[in-house]
């Protein structure tokens, strides 16, 4: 008997072991429950360098805008080659592939590598769009068995953790009229893969996970301008709602055929390029380009506007989604900081990152991370690869700034924590920091020069417009891109900014650099203003796809 229970308790103790495994994982966009929150990292150093508290590098086949995950012991990651890949040699878009690649935490090999040759047509890389994150903008998931990749026109891809692909299957070859792309990620619902498939088919379908085949779809016009990630808001023991933040509107749809539950105003904004934050059956949304914020309780059905709006607020995420942290929802917006709180709504605290480098006007930022949390410190990533480490406590407060490569790289991606290892992804290589006991050296370099005057703090005024009410100043922007301070914007000065081929246009005189009155007499003409606190940039084609409803089907129909 006593040896019967041994075994029994022996049992229950690797059953929790197993399940505390699985908790650390990091299996979709942004982590657990799209949370952006670490279960269990407190390890993870807060200082480190190319040299330091680097467990391994590892190069990737090509760049991407995805995330990574992190599922029993692996790495995943996304990436393209082929086309698209440098500004002056685009190459031919036949070429195009794209790459699910898996690394090994501990040793950063690589385990496999599967390749995707793109299913044409493809969105060509020109304009405002495409050129600003690749062909490889949607973060893979996992249910822990398998690994699900979204590619976009080319499809939904799945792999067993050894790389056997299982099935493929199509979404959609449309392009809305921008043609942006898109790069909702998608997520697993029971036995479901749900992928929002805006760009490609104006619709959300339901795959399943071990056939691939299409159990619903639901189409609607309201999904253009929508390139964050759903959640799925447990309401109770019976129900579950897949929540989104699309232009204007938050929307609960049934995870199990698609349908419309209830609908909310939200914001102004005609573009939701953040994902929804959660607290409970509390839904937290910002959007960017002036469309502010809001705090909605899920469930109910039909229009909850006036019954479930918690409070609405002026605050912007733009393209980083928002994490919240206890009572504080912490948003990083064009180099500055905004902490809400989340009860109220209002701004309690607004920093501008210390030391943060260019990368990217108004127009052109590349800072498409989110910020994560882990333990009490929270982690913010820019676009040229510089990582901002803060603790929470009654006020922010920042406290290390770190780089993994003194290499000029595009860092896309939103990390990834699993068991004290941070994992990063760059255009090039992907890295991973862990507490090797090691010395950090300070580095100048790591740094850039900064207005030390902060943004105001408190009440709901101001915006996405990098603190206060600034107005957007064209020379900022010309400034900042000015590395060299010489009065001259270069190609290489151009590197890496996703309005590269737009701005190279001013150069008037075939010099290879635009000069100051280049670029304050044709800034003007490169972008328009649209309606609704949303803005029209790129070529807008006419929009030839079917007709479709404004939302979903409705639950109730």
């Amino acid at each position: 008997m006593v040896r019967y229970l041994a075994f029994s308790l022996a049992l229950a103790f690797l059953a929790c072991s197993n399940l505390t495994g699985y908790a650390d994982d990091w299996p979709r966009f942004r982590g657990p429950a799209g949370s952006g929150v670490a279960s269990e990292s407190d390890s993870l150093p807060t200082a480190w360098s190319p040299n330091a508290n680097l467990a391994w590098k590892t190069p990737l086949p090509g760049p991407g805008a995805s995330s990574p995950i992190i599922v029993d012991g692996k790495a995943f990651v996304t990436c393209y080659s082929g086309y698209g890949v440098s500004r002056d040699n685009v190459g031919d878009i036949e070429n195009l592939v794209r790459h699910l690649v898996c690394v090994d935490m501990k040793t950063g090999d690589k385990l496999w590598q599967k390749d995707v040759k793109a299913s044409l047509p493809e969105d060509p890389y020109a304009g405002a769009g495409i050129p600003a994150h690749g062909y490889a903008s949607h973060t893979p998931v996992s249910d822990g068995k398998n690994v699900y990749a979204f590619f976009g026109k080319s499809g939904v891809h799945a792999f067993d953790m050894d790389g056997n692909e299982l099935w493929q299957a199509e979404v959609g070859k449309e392009s809305d009229p921008t043609k942006w792309g898109s790069s909702s990620s998608p997520i697993v619902y029971n036995n479901t893969v749900i992928v929002t498939a805006s760009a490609e088919s104006q619709a959300i379908i339901g795959f399943d996970k071990e056939t691939g085949e299409e159990l619903w779809r639901q189409e609607a016009e309201g999904l253009d301008g929508m390139w964050g990630t759903p959640a799925l808001v447990k309401i109770d023991d019976t129900r579950t709602d897949l929540v989104m933040c699309v232009a204007k509107e938050l929307w609960g749809l049934d995870p199990n055929n698609g349908k419309l539950r209830w609908f909310a105003d939200a914001t102004g904004a005609e573009h939701a390029y953040s994902s929804v934050v959660l607290d409970g059956n509390r839904v937290y949304a910002f959007t960017g380009r002036g469309g502010g914020s809001i705090a909605l309780e899920a469930g109910g059905s039909g229009d909850v506007s006036e019954t479930n709006t918690v409070w609405t607020g002026r605050d912007n995420a733009s393209f980083a989604s928002p994490v919240r942290h206890k009572s504080k929802l912490y948003l990083v917006s064009r180099g500055v900081v905004t902490v809400v709180d989340a009860e109220s709504g209002e701004r309690v605290q607004q920093v501008r990152l210390k030391g943060a480098q260019q990368t990217g006007g108004r127009m052109g930022s590349l800072d498409y991370p989110s910020p994560i949390v882990v333990g009490d410190r929270m982690f913010y990533l820019n676009g040229s690869g510089q990582m901002f480490v803060f603790d929470l406590g009654e006020e922010l407060k920042q406290v290390a700034i770190n780089r993994v490569t003194a290499d000029k790289e595009i860092f896309w991606g939103t990390p990834a924590v699993s068991n004290g290892r941070m994992i990063l992804r760059s255009s090039n290589h992907l890295y991973c920091v862990a507490d090797n006991g090691e010395t950090v050296e300070p580095d100048a370099s790591l740094l850039a020069k900064t207005d030390e005057a902060e943004p105001q703090t408190g009440g709901r005024a101001g915006g996405e417009r990098g603190g206060g009410n600034r107005r957007f100043d064209p020379m900022n922007m010309f400034n900042g891109m000015d590395a060299n301070k010489d009065g001259k914007v270069t190609e290489d000065e151009l590197e890496g900014n996703r309005m590269a081929d737009r701005l190279k246009t001013l150069d008037k005189d075939g010099d290879k650099a635009i000069s100051k009155d280049e670029f304050s007499s044709g800034i003007g003409s490169l972008f328009s203003r649209g309606g609704g606190g949303g803005g029209n940039y790129g070529n807008r084609a006419k929009d030839t796809r079917p007709d479709r409803p404004q939302r979903p089907e409705s639950a109730g129909s």
